[in-house]
């Protein structure tokens, strides 16, 4: 919907209130909705002093602040706020602008609004505190506070603001005053009520989680919550509070942690990553409303959408599976793994696989590649492993490539599938013409960031993760797409995933190896194995749920290799096995070294896993067979 402002301006933000507040109350009974992330870091960070006044900036420069919107809207808000926080009579009036309160507040609503208009995303209007104190602690009385939200509420509302976001209130009271103006002016219009607190879960006044919830209840707002001052992990302990005196809808919206003093700078250092984690932490204890303060930006957002876009995908499987279990079923049954393809009737028959890689091509040139696969396949290899553009690098895509070997070889392939370049539409679309082609078996994993690779300018995507991708498959397996609709026959994938035993923070690792299992994984290929303490560990730690385990072989080619795994794949290389590869007098000695190295450390595996994976490094397709001998493979003997 295009609205056009200026003379029906007033009819557009009437048809607004009629139609969307109900929408979205109902959505967020749904799932999560995700808000969008910090105003005032963003503008800093693009060249605006703190001395100017933010909110002018909707008359002054519209565009800079539509392209902070936008930028949210592009990492997957579902609401963006006005870039009004400060925009009162009293904050403006340091500026000089308190007579600007409906000019300022009117642009900051229509811009949003023209942002949001082709994302299908809601406009809350944000409202901070007055900066002043108010009546027992200073001189302005409840009244003047009261009028003062109101007029700034008015304009809000005539710029056509979905919902109300009054936000960052230290004093209940305060917060109060804005409650009732925002029901003076429209008594229908959602409000999401915010406070703030300390690490101890206090507001600035002194009320603890349980006695804030409660008066925000009696307040009759329609959604409740924390934002700023703390990062995740204190808002998460006082949410966890408030859920259990209330049941009404939560928010939560935490600043990226607790800002450091860097250089004359406050700087937040939350990851994006972490911030995701959170996200998930945050829907668990109940929160239906998620959001970032300050120090959050895009990044952070975009990747907060993928952990959520992670639990939709698991809640879509269970309705899925709910479907699927009913007196008429909506799906034909799975494919027994051992029917899927070669690779699965073995693993299905509990047989040793064994697996080559072969990193497609920067061009469009196979020949070698075609040869790497005859070759491989005459020593009795039972596939082919084709990773999807490896560290973020430009190469021809692996799906062709699995396909052109499939043909021309014989030799099944492995298909790498990666959530980094592709939103779930475009994920489903390619399975299911994957399956169309042929290819019947995947690995799902996440995916190097572009910023890993030669193009740190390229977008991802990220829509979900491995966990996300791997319940996208199992549905499609059984026929369903991942809203539980039919597809009609179902795919055939052997659904493979990754793991690497190495990781220092392990329980991380193996809780995510649990998910991966919970979803519909049939097998796991592991980061390449340098230290059998580390695999005997990770496998003592998944017996609980354990499928086939295939070790990653990698023959080293020099130390700079050893190197660069260990320090910048995060692979554990020990430091005998840099040693020896140090001790190599020449770039063929390594080699032999290397594969030496890998020999041993397939004999080693061969009884506790199910496969082995042999990298080929620089596509040396002999150093793989030659670690193959060490199972009893015979090299032919013309290559």
């Amino acid at each position: 919907m295009q609205f056009r402002f200026g003379g029906c301006a007033d009819l557009a933000a009437s048809c607004i209130l009629k139609q969307m507040p109900q929408n979205f109350i109902e959505r967020l009974k749904q799932s999560p909705v995700l808000c969008d992330g910090a105003m005032g870091t963003l503008l800093y960070a693009k060249g605006i002093f703190i001395n100017r006044c933010y909110d002018e900036l909707n008359l002054s420069q519209p565009e800079l602040i539509r392209g902070v919107h936008h930028d949210y809207l592009q990492a997957g808000a579902e609401i963006v706020e006005t870039n009004t926080f400060g925009a009162n009579s009293f904050r403006l009036a340091r500026h000089s602008l308190a007579d600007r309160v409906r000019d300022i507040n009117v642009a900051g609503a229509r811009v949003a609004r023209e942002a949001a208009k082709s994302f299908d995303a809601w406009v809350a209007g944000s409202i901070g505190p007055l900066g002043v104190r108010i009546e027992p602690l200073g001189k302005t009385s409840f009244e003047e506070a009261r009028a003062a939200f109101r007029e700034q509420v008015a304009a809000l509302v005539e710029g056509g603001v979905d919902l109300l976001m009054l936000e960052t209130f230290g004093y209940v009271e305060e917060l109060h005053q804005a409650v009732l103006a925002c029901r003076e002016v429209n008594a229908k219009i959602p409000i999401v009520a915010q406070v703030t607190i300390d690490e101890d879960g206090n507001c600035l006044d002194g009320s603890d989680p349980e006695a804030f919830a409660a008066r925000l209840a009696e307040w009759n707002v329609d959604v409740l919550g924390i934002n700023c001052s703390v990062g995740p992990v204190a808002m998460l302990d006082a949410i966890e509070r408030v859920r259990a005196v209330t049941s009404l809808p939560l928010a939560a919206q935490p600043n990226a942690g607790m800002p450091r003093s860097v250089e004359g700078r406050n700087i937040y250092l939350c990851s994006p990553e972490y911030m995701a984690s959170y996200t998930r932490k945050f829907v668990a204890a109940g929160v239906q409303l998620i959001g970032g303060c300050c120090g959050t930006t895009p990044d952070h957002i975009r990747a907060m959408k993928s952990a959520l876009r992670v639990g939709e995908a698991r809640g879509k499987t269970a309705v899925s599976e709910a479907i699927h279990s009913g007196a008429a079923p909506s799906a034909p049954a799975t494919v027994p793994l051992g029917e899927r393809s070669r690779l699965g009737a073995k693993i299905a028959a509990g047989e040793f696989v064994t697996m080559v890689e072969i990193v497609p091509p920067k061009g469009i040139d196979i020949r070698k590649e075609v040869e790497g696969a005859k070759f491989v396949k005459s020593v009795g290899v039972d596939a082919i492993n084709i990773p999807d553009s490896p560290r973020a690098s430009a190469r021809m895509s692996n799906q062709a490539l699995s396909l052109l070997l499939q043909q021309a070889v014989g030799i099944e392939a492995i298909l790498h599938y990666t959530c980094r370049d592709r939103n779930v539409l475009g994920i489903q679309s390619d399975l299911l013409g994957a399956a169309a082609t042929g290819i019947r078996n995947l690995i799902c994993i996440t995916g190097d960031p572009p910023k890993m690779g030669n193009y740190p300018d390229a977008t991802a995507v990220f829509d979900v993760d491995a966990i996300g991708l791997v319940n996208i498959v199992h549905n499609l397996n059984r026929g369903l797409d991942l809203g539980g609709n039919s597809i009609g026959a179902g795919t055939s994938f052997v659904i493979g995933v990754g793991a690497n035993p190495g990781l220092p923070n392990l329980d991380e690792e193996i809780k995510r190896f649990e998910y991966k299992v919970q979803a519909g994984a049939e097998y796991v290929v592991t980061q390449p194995v340098f230290d059998i303490s580390l695999l005997e560990n990770f496998l003592k730690r998944i017996e609980h749920c354990r499928i086939p385990v295939i070790a990653g072989i990698w023959p080293l080619v020099s130390v700079r290799n050893a190197e660069f795994m260990k320090n910048e794949l995060r692979v554990s290389v020990p430091d005998e096995i840099l040693n020896r590869m140090s001790r190599a007098a020449s770039p063929e000695a390594a080699r032999e070294e290397g594969v030496a190295i890998a020999r041993e450390m397939l004999a080693a595996v061969r009884e506790r896993v199910q496969g082995a994976q042999i990298s080929a490094p620089q596509g040396r397709y002999t150093s793989a067979v030659d670690v193959l001998e060490a199972l009893g493979s015979k090299r032919p003997a013309s290559v």
